[in-house]
Formats: C-alpha cells, sequence, structure tokens
C-alpha cells in the first residue's frame, strides 16, 4: 500500500494526471479504468491539456468508466459517458470502440452489466483502474453492505443523490434511479489500482479506509488487501492520518 500526499490541489490534479499518462505510455494496449466527479474532473482535464501540448499514441488503449447512471438520457450532464466523453475521451481521440460504457437506458440490466463485463474481460482484463472516493466510503455504486464478492451489477442510488438527479433531469418518481457499476470483485480483480480523494470531508473515511478494519461497512477498506493500490490524497484530505 502506497500514500502519496500532495501539498495542493493543483500538485494533486498534476500527480493524478501524470500517473494515467505513465500507464498509456507504458501500455500502449492498457485498459484503464475512469470514475467521474468533482474529485477527478480537473485530472480528466489536465491530462487533455498535456496531450494537446505534447500529444502521445492513444491509439490502442481503451479506456472506461467504473459505473454509470441507469434510467436518464445518454446527453445528461451527470451521466458519467457526457463527462467523460466532455473532459478527456474526445480531447485524447478516442474513438467509440475503444471507449466502453453500459447504456443508460435498458429493458434488462442484468444482462448489460453481464456484456460490460464481458467486454472488459476481452480486452485482457483492467490494468489500471482509477477510483474516486465517496464520504460514506463507496467505490463505484457499491455501497456500504455490498458484498466484497460482487460483481458487476445494477444497484440502487443513494437517496441524496437520487434527488439531485431527479431534479436536474426531471425524472418521475415511478422511474427507479440506479446505477450500473463494476463490482468490489471486478475491481480488485484489477492489476494496479490508484484512488484519488481530496479535500477535509473526505478526511474522516481516508482514516477509516486506510487504518480501520476491512469491513463492508466501509468498502473502500478493501483495498487495504489489493497487492499493488496507491492512495493519492491532498493535505486536507490526509489530515487525521
Amino acid at each position: 500500500m502506497k500514500i502519496t500526499i500532495a501539498k495542493n490541489e493543483t500538485e494533486f490534479d498534476c500527480i493524478s494526471a501524470w500517473r494515467i499518462i505513465r500507464e498509456i505510455l507504458s501500455n500502449p494496449k492498457a485498459v484503464i479504468g475512469l470514475s467521474t466527479g468533482k474529485t477527478t474532473k480537473n485530472i480528466h482535464l489536465n491530462i487533455g491539456r498535456i496531450y494537446k501540448q505534447d500529444p502521445f499514441d492513444t491509439s490502442g488503449i481503451t479506456l472506461f468508466g467504473v459505473d454509470e447512471v441507469t434510467n436518464v438520457p445518454r446527453e445528461y450532464a451527470g451521466a458519467c459517458y457526457t463527462m467523460l466523453k466532455t473532459e478527456i475521451i474526445d480531447a485524447l481521440g478516442i474513438p467509440e470502440h475503444h471507449f466502453i460504457m453500459p447504456p443508460t437506458y435498458s429493458d434488462d440490466f442484468d444482462k448489460e452489466a453481464m456484456l460490460f463485463q464481458q467486454a472488459l474481460e476481452t480486452r485482457g482484463g483492467i490494468d489500471l483502474q482509477m477510483l474516486g472516493l465517496g464520504t460514506n466510503g463507496h467505490l463505484g455504486f457499491n455501497q456500504p453492505g455490498t458484498p466484497f464478492e460482487s460483481e458487476t451489477w445494477h444497484s440502487l442510488m443513494d437517496k441524496e443523490l437520487e434527488s439531485r438527479i431527479r431534479k436536474e433531469t426531471g425524472t418521475a418518481q415511478d422511474i427507479p434511479l440506479g446505477g450500473l457499476t463494476l463490482g468490489i470483485k471486478n475491481i480488485m480483480h484489477a492489476r494496479k489500482i490508484i484512488l484519488v480523494a481530496k479535500g477535509e470531508s473526505k478526511a474522516e473515511i481516508v482514516k477509516k479506509m486506510l487504518h480501520g478494519p476491512v469491513t463492508t461497512d466501509v468498502p473502500a477498506s478493501v483495498l487495504q488487501l489489493h497487492p499493488d493500490c496507491e492512495f493519492i490524497l491532498d493535505t486536507d484530505a490526509a489530515k487525521l492520518l
């Protein structure tokens, strides 16, 4: 387990961006999983800026998102597909067949979960999985209580996020909102994992993740058991360590 603490947000974004670029440069056919949200947005934008200034070969890599919101339009700004496409996919010139995402609408999300997992396995599995950290310790849409042996599945959404997405999309109450996500078992099978967390609001859960017991109550605590996992934090997120 490796812990890297950045002195400020700029350094945090730079270090994290270069971890992804380094994987691309060292493995031209890398399969890389990305995470969306406030923590990772500037990381992705940094990669795009670096690529524009000094292009590198991205023709053989495959990028995918660790999860996707379900029952919302793919064009919705909060859909993981749209966030990744806007922040990094288009900037790196990644073609659609090298950008793997489950659909946001389906009559059979269990089947879509299986197809998503199979698409990654067909490409040889995950070389690098980037992860964000929820304030309750969730990974992707794997909320507290999710079994560690879970595989790609269609999960429920926490009430606060559900309420916000319903408001932003005008989704009726009778339409269930959820998330199709890699399971914890799939995440742990990645050859390399990097979790990024910043801000004082993450300090308590970072402490539990790294120094607490390995428990499904804090899904991210399972990362203590991964043989090649790095935690990149800023000083605020690391203040309780």
